[in-house]
């Protein structure tokens, strides 16, 4: 089937195959991606709205028993940079999103190979009674890993880290979705039916989390299609995704840019054709985010005419991918004022895409 013929029908709002989404990467140009992308965004999204959080990416350890060739954050136990925050360090940064209108935390790891469940337990109960901030934490990956540290199910693990305060998961530890690309690129983390299992588990409990996708690596396109249509079938089955996340591997300091000289970091292009795409086959998750963090606010301003209508978040403190090179950085008002030129509407959201009440100009101006 012809490129065009794809665009016809993804027009018209038909499900896509793996075989015409491939067929896009290989034949469709930019402009009329954009073009079907931007139509599905209003199918999902009818509002002129764009939407963003305010919240925190704390990571409360940078220890982990996985070895990831594309991160340049993690440490081992014994590394003199090792670190676990305190309650201390928690409370000032907590305080610190919260008065700069944050209403959420994205908590995650580091894998560390000696906390138990008990560790995770009174530092969710704690953060709850003290702020009663919405929690988002704990990757896929995290909740394997406390699973065979505490031989505990998914179930369990969740269940008691639901009652100790958890809301929400993340998608992070996806990166690409197919055993192939995780083994080559990972040791000592989960693989593809396990990801998934944890988040059905925390569907079924009736929780919400997100789909995240890492990529411009070693994985093929297809490899990329591969991964939509996981997300795409997990969300026909348990409807519990609220939002779709893609962005770009970031190579720098990192050990697989020494191991695979031949690769190199994927630009904008890619980045828009791929979200695109995303936005036209993944036709059950209502909402896209843009990845401004890696690509940056202008990249990002033109995301929200390739399927995104959402602008993620203000990301106050990020240390993952700044590690390995990404340092774009956007305070509220700028990130508005790139909503406002694209023609449409900034409003600060909450994790459930609930909007809230807007900020006044000394709000604005503080983050």
């Amino acid at each position: 089937m012809k490129a065009d013929d794809i665009l016809a029908k993804a027009h018209d709002g038909a499900r896509l195959s793996d075989d015409e989404a491939i067929a896009l990467f290989g034949g469709a140009e930019l402009p009329e991606l954009s073009a079907a992308a931007h139509k599905a965004r209003f199918r999902h999204n009818p509002s002129r709205t764009v939407s963003y959080i305010i919240d925190r990416n704390v990571n409360y350890t940078n220890v982990c028993l996985a070895d990831c060739s594309f991160c340049a954050f993690f440490r081992k136990a014994d590394a003199p940079d090792a670190y676990v925050l305190n309650k201390d360090q928690l409370r000032t940064k907590i305080e610190e999103t919260i008065a700069l209108g944050g209403n959420q935390l994205l908590l995650q790891g580091g894998m560390h190979p000696k906390l138990k469940i008990e560790f995770y337990e009174d530092m969710l109960s704690w953060m709850r009674s003290e702020f009663g901030i919405h929690i988002h934490a704990f990757s896929a990956p995290e909740i394997h890993a406390f699973s065979k540290i505490n031989k505990m199910s998914y179930g369990e693990v969740l269940g008691r880290l639901r009652e100790a305060g958890l809301a929400s998961l993340p998608g992070g530890g996806a990166e690409i979705l197919v055993d192939r690309v995780r083994k080559e690129l990972t040791r000592g983390k989960c693989l593809t039916e396990e990801w998934l299992e944890v988040h059905r588990t925390w569907h079924k409990m009736g929780g919400r989390s997100t789909a995240t996708m890492m990529f411009g690596h070693i994985e093929t396109i297809a490899e990329r299609v591969e991964t939509f249509r996981r997300f795409r079938d997990l969300q026909d089955e348990t409807g519990g995704f609220t939002a779709f996340i893609d962005w770009t591997w970031q190579p720098e300091n990192t050990r697989l840019m020494t191991e695979r000289p031949d690769l190199h970091e994927v630009g904008s292009w890619d980045y828009l054709r791929t979200t695109a795409i995303a936005r036209l086959y993944i036709d059950n998750i209502q909402h896209i985010q843009s990845s401004w963090v890696t690509q940056g606010g202008r990249i990002g301003q033109v995301s929200l005419f390739h399927g995104c209508d959402d602008m993620g978040s203000i990301m106050i403190e990020e240390n993952v991918v700044r590690a390995a090179g990404a340092n774009f950085r956007l305070g509220e008002l700028a990130l508005r004022r790139l909503v406002t030129e694209a023609g449409f509407i900034p409003r600060r959201r909450n994790f459930f895409y609930e909007l809230q009440p807007e900020p006044v100009l000394e709000e604005l101006a503080a983050v």
